[in-house]
């Protein structure tokens, strides 16, 4: 194992910003990172998974460790479900596609979502109507200052809505090395009600869907909305929906009738971010090389050569023009650097 000095980071990041890492190391097996942490123990360090929720917005100072740890297995099965275990290297869009193709259900609304399998449970990852947490059951992490792997259950990560115990209570403290999660067999729970599935559904003509059948539909949609990363440097969505107290939205669509929301406890409504952003007319708006993309207004873009600084500009425009306009706050859900 090397260890490079002065890394460029543009190529392990989504966005497409040029950083450098003051050094650099990729780590393909648990014994290689076990000895990177022991060697390296005085060292600040930057743990580096698929780079798709974070934003760069200057050199990292630091030892950053790339975690390329490959590979997926059962570890238990019966009629009903499969207890599937993957890496956290893992592209995390192409294990939901193993999984789909194995017909086990559980992730494919969760399809096409960028970053790798070991960041999944930190930010309790979703989409159209579905979490991490429905599917969770375990993760093994190393923890950094002595090197020992720990077992979280699903109790234990204290999920949230883009929230686990890993952005919180042990932040920084443990590397995740590996996930289990828990798949139907059969008489899969598919679930066509959020967004536009059923819609992309009925387009096709399908009115009994597979998982394959949804996955799809989840793959359409999002490449109508989110741009390729490959081709036009994003972290998927930016911000999260927020959610405020019944008492404070009922005043506001009072005067904004036509705000959309959904109900998610008996004192509480989440607001869609991305309509908020559409209708304080910047969707599409760029700044220079930083934007907000014109599909989906959720998706901040680098066009070619935008600084870090410059997309958290803009972010904060689009925060502040939120406010502004709605007395609502919206706060981002990709991490800043």
């Amino acid at each position: 194992m090397k260890i490079t000095a002065d890394f460029s980071l543009k190529n392990y990041n989504t966005f497409g910003i040029e950083a450098l890492a003051s050094e650099f190391i990729s780590v393909h097996t648990i014994e290689e990172l076990k000895a990177v942490l022991a060697e390296n123990k005085t060292k600040e360090k930057f743990i580096l998974g698929g780079g798709s929720n974070m934003l760069l917005t200057k050199n990292i100072d630091a030892l950053v460790i790339h975690i390329d740890l490959k590979g997926k297995r059962i570890i238990e099965e019966n009629d009903e479900f499969v207890l599937v275990e993957s890496q956290a290297g893992e592209n995390w869009h192409e294990f939901v596609l193993w999984t789909i193709d194995q017909n086990f259900g559980g992730l494919e609304n969760m399809s096409l979502i960028p970053g790798n399998v070991g960041t999944t449970p930190v930010q309790n990852i979703g989409a159209y109507g579905t979490e991490i947490k429905d599917t969770f059951v375990s993760c093994e992490a190393m923890n950094i200052e002595n090197q020992e792997i720990k077992t979280f259950n699903k109790a234990e990560c204290n999920f949230g809505y883009r929230e686990s115990v890993f952005k919180n209570e042990v932040k920084n403290q443990y590397i995740i090395t590996s996930v289990v999660y828990k798949l139907t067999k059969h008489e899969h729970k598919i679930n066509t009600s959020y967004g536009d599935i059923l819609g992309e559904l009925n387009k096709q003509n399908i009115s009994i869907p597979t998982l394959k059948d949804v996955s799809n539909a989840v793959i359409t949609i999002r490449q109508s909305k989110l741009p390729d990363p490959k081709e036009l440097g994003n972290s998927g969505s930016f911000f999260k929906n927020p959610i405020i107290l019944k008492s404070d939205f009922e005043k506001i669509h009072q005067q904004f009738p036509e705000m959309k929301f959904y109900e998610v406890s008996e004192t509480e409504v989440k607001v869609p971010a991305g309509w908020l952003i559409e209708q304080t007319g910047l969707k599409g708006k760029r700044f220079g090389d930083a934007g907000i993309h014109k599909n989906q207004a959720l998706v901040l873009v680098n066009y070619g050569n935008a600084t870090g600084k410059e997309i958290l500009a803009v972010s904060k425009k689009v925060q502040d023009t939120v406010f502004e306009t709605f007395g609502i706050r919206i706060e981002a859900e990709v991490n800043v650097i």
